[in-house]
């Protein structure tokens, strides 16, 4: 199996710089990010940290400024204008927080999602209406697929935003902060949609958030800090605890290391360990950990 078969999102040393008159601003420092075909995955980190300028990366949005990034085995900076066009309407879907940019107001549910369809060039749906309504169907909102958007509630409309951002049968689905302006009830409703998404359709979900929560809904997390993939979280238990009734598993937080060997410290860390510049000492101890402390007598 090669690494396109295995991995549907392979991003390498990413850079993405803003320019102004007279700023430049490095919103991504060389990210790397490997998300494998069928996974649900979030990507979190706090305002300012990269994740919505990797997003709009991965959505053919924004083009990169350095590195590398392949989706569905398509080269992002080799793609043209029009091959761009072609990527969004088909390779990847979108879920945005606020309904108005997923949603057009004065039409019917069916007919927000049958609307994406009309653009599809590269896989052609000959029964829009028959694909809309199963879509309406598998997100639990098929009985209500002739009402408009202002008789639905906030979590049918994102509903509806869901089975219309899976009309042209993506291989990706991004979701941007999805459960951020609806209740916990209503959350933990959209999650449990992109989990039946991918068990029934295959599709690849990943949901850019800055709710740490959300580390206990999926089972992988990926934070980013300063531009840059600095930790993932797992979900761990003990063997002896696997299986047993009202227990919760824990979410584990992972260094994550590039390339080169390099690896984020969080800053809480360094505070603590009262440190005078910017150097640390390392040692590995008997059992091969290794220990980072504030240098002595240099």
């Amino acid at each position: 199996m090669t690494d396109q078969d295995k991995y549907v999102i392979m991003a390498e040393n990413l850079v993405k710089i803003y320019k102004t008159k007279d700023i430049e601003v490095m919103a991504l420092q060389g990210l790397d990010l490997l998300i494998e075909r069928g996974e649900v995955m979030a990507i979190i980190g706090n305002s300012g940290s990269g994740k919505s300028t990797l997003l709009n990366m991965i959505g053919g949005l924004d083009k990169p400024s350095a590195g590398k990034l392949i989706v569905d085995g398509k080269d992002l900076f080799k793609m043209r204008e029009r091959d761009l066009v072609d990527y969004k309407t088909a390779t990847v879907g979108f879920v945005w927080q606020n309904n108005a940019r997923n949603l057009i107001p004065y039409l019917t549910a069916l007919e927000n999602v049958m609307m994406p369809m009309q653009f599809n060039n590269v896989k052609p749906i000959k029964n829009k209406k028959h694909r809309a309504l199963e879509l309406l169907e598998l997100t639990g909102i098929g009985k209500r697929a002739k009402h408009r958007l202002s008789q639905l509630s906030g979590g049918e409309q994102q509903r509806v935003a869901i089975a219309l951002s899976l009309a042209n049968y993506p291989s990706v689905l991004l979701a941007d902060e999805p459960t951020g302006s609806v209740d916990t009830k209503t959350s933990n409703v959209i999650m449990d949609m992109f989990r039946t998404v991918n068990r029934e359709l295959g599709t690849t979900v990943v949901i850019v958030t800055h709710d740490r929560e959300i580390s206990k809904k999926v089972e992988r997390v990926v934070a980013i800090r300063d531009g840059k993939t600095s930790s993932e979280f797992v979900m761990s238990y003990s063997d002896k605890l696997a299986g047993i009734e009202g227990f919760t598993r824990e979410a584990v937080e992972l260094a994550v290391f590039d390339r080169a060997g390099r690896i984020q410290i969080p800053r809480e860390f360094l505070d603590k360990m009262g440190l005078d510049g910017n150097r640390v000492q390392i040692h590995m101890d008997d059992e091969n950990r290794v220990i980072l402390s504030a240098p002595e007598g240099v």
